[in-house]
């Protein structure tokens, strides 16, 4: 993996953007070529105005010579960002998927890839880009990984090899994703509740006694809903993968069915009374609760 003088980002969301930022910053050589759907938006030109690197004009421009392609797209468009890079792909060419997506939908996008000549590659990312941002853990699965692995960890990541069987690093990630998000939506509902009630430090309290060092009697209950309240929608799409995980080995979702509903209810209820994350900052989940349950804002 010494040749690698270009590459591109598809997505310049909040992980595009850090990674491109952080790429160009450690790699000033680096030729880093961004592509968003909504390259016309102002927002999708400013994150690459201030990233530091070139907006393609088409996708097809965007995979046109470069060596390793980081895919960091929604999990509903995944699969479709998948199937458009194919189409344009050259043999050799490196495709990680960066996707929060079920086995399956990777294996799938996987076959596209390995049709058009490309090499796959499954990563799953394990942790949240802020704050460690380029160190955030992933772990890779695919042919040639280890040599993609090395030319990561090189370049200022922290990836480390699960496997050569795309699916099996996306599995661990929904399988975890099942937990973390769950308890995301349990802690909302659950605090929502005891808010009506009027018994929310109680409640709290109770908690802290059973589980004290996760610091439920401190910042603990305002992170995990601010997770729904910034990311809900992009959650839910990742929850409705973790779905398809389960079904997939004939598990019953109902827990993660449940939470698909959950982290998208909340980001509903603050889109309609007009509130958008910001709004909010600093993040207090009691008064965002009390936001989402008032008739009017």
């Amino acid at each position: 993996m010494n040749n690698v003088t270009r590459i591109t980002l598809i997505g310049l969301g909040e992980v595009g953007t850090i990674l491109a930022t952080d790429l160009k910053k450690q790699n000033p050589a680096l030729d880093v070529i961004a592509f968003d759907k909504q390259t016309d938006s102002a927002v999708i030109r400013q994150h690459a105005r201030e990233a530091g690197v070139n907006l393609a004009p088409s996708l097809q421009e965007a995979v046109k010579g470069s060596q390793i392609i980081f895919s960091a797209v929604t999990a509903a468009e995944a699969l479709n960002v998948a199937d458009a890079v194919a189409r344009h792909l050259a043999p050799g060419q490196f495709f990680l998927d960066l996707n929060s997506v079920s086995p399956h939908t990777k294996r799938e996008a996987m076959a596209l890839t390995e049709q058009a000549g490309g090499n796959y590659i499954d990563v799953a990312v394990m942790a949240p880009y802020p704050p460690a941002r380029l160190k955030t853990p992933l772990l890779l699965g695919g042919t040639h990984v280890y040599a993609i692995s090395e030319w990561l960890n090189e370049h200022g990541f922290n990836s480390k090899v699960h496997s050569n069987i795309v699916g099996e690093a996306s599995a661990i990630k929904m399988c975890r994703s099942v937990m973390i998000k769950g308890l995301e939506a349990l802690t909302a509902e659950c605090l929502t509740a005891a808010r009506q009630y009027g018994v929310e430090k109680e409640v709290l309290a109770s908690l802290h006694a059973s589980f004290p060092s996760l610091g439920w009697d401190a910042q603990f209950p305002h992170y995990l809903i601010s997770r729904i309240a910034e990311h809900g929608k992009r959650r839910a799409e990742e929850m409705r993968e973790v779905v398809k995980t389960l079904a997939d080995v004939g598990v019953a979702p109902n827990m993660s069915s449940g939470t698909v509903l959950a982290q998208q209810e909340l980001v509903d209820a603050l889109a309609a009374k007009g509130i958008m994350y910001s709004d909010l900052i600093p993040f207090d989940w009691v008064r965002t609760v009390d936001i989402v349950q008032k008739q009017h804002f």
